[in-house]
């Protein structure tokens, strides 16, 4: 249980969902450090629930000074980072996904900003203040991998998020700095309610479950562990790779 122990890490978006399940997983393991989030309320709350090894700090991975003041406040608090998982992304707030013929040129340029654009200056400005040897993970989805209706740009930009732990892989190999990209599948999160409409939810996520081989939706303490991995000297040796947690729904056929 101290895998991440005397390691500092910065987890965005830990304020809920996903993120917030790496930032539980990276405590127990002895991690301390900082997650961020926009929502002042959940982030408050969810560093009352992790407790004094983590603090919060307020920011959107879309703005660069944001993103400076994180990492900044972070070593000043704890001294250095040894793990950063770029995990904030996903729905646009306001803004719902759709087929070509939906999306408008602000749209599309909004979902690439939120899960491409912010993931790349993310990793730029924590090099600054990355330990040589620390560790990038950043967040895909199995959606990079496999259509499905209206998500094309969603899909299209985490599949470019993939390609970016090889290319900042080569950028970074005179740090010992290793990246790698943790995929998700279909994770039972707060998420799925801003994607849907409530009536259809619990029918959505039955609809994952079902084609998922694994037979349901992963959670988000599963990909927390995972992350752990990663984060740790037990995968000193993976760099610039991918790690699908999707329990088989990108490589296993359910169709006889």
């Amino acid at each position: 249980m101290n895998r991440l122990q005397n390691k500092v890490a910065v987890v965005t978006g830990g304020n809920s969902g996903i993120g917030f399940g790496i930032a539980e997983a990276f405590k127990n393991e002895g991690a301390v450090g900082t997650i961020t989030g926009r929502n002042e309320t959940t982030l408050s709350r969810s560093v009352d629930s992790l407790g004094k090894q983590f603090i919060g700090i307020a920011g959107n991975v879309t703005n660069l000074n944001d993103l400076e003041n994180t990492f900044k406040q972070t070593v000043e608090k704890f001294g250095k980072i040894d793990a950063l998982v770029v995990n904030a992304g996903g729905v646009v707030d306001g803004i719902a996904m759709g087929s070509i013929d939906e999306v408008t040129e602000e749209s599309y340029d909004q979902y690439m900003e939120l899960n491409l654009k912010s993931a790349y200056f993310t990793v730029q400005k924590a090099l600054p203040y990355l330990n040589d040897g620390a560790s990038v993970v950043l967040i895909g989805s199995s959606a990079a991998h496999r259509a499905a209706p209206g998500m094309a740009i969603y899909a299209a930009a985490k599949a470019a998020v993939i390609s970016l732990a090889k290319g900042l892989s080569l950028d970074l190999l005179p740090r010992k700095i290793r990246v790698n990209a943790l995929s998700p599948g279909s994770i039972d999160t707060p998420a799925f309610g801003k994607m849907v409409p409530e009536e259809h939810l619990e029918q959505v996520k039955k609809t994952w479950s079902d084609i998922t081989p694994i037979g349901r939706q992963g959670l988000p303490s599963e990909i927390g562990s995972t992350a752990v991995f990663l984060a740790s000297d037990e995968s000193s040796f993976i760099v610039g790779t991918e790690i699908l947690a999707d329990g088989g729904l990108t490589n296993i056929s359910l169709m006889n």
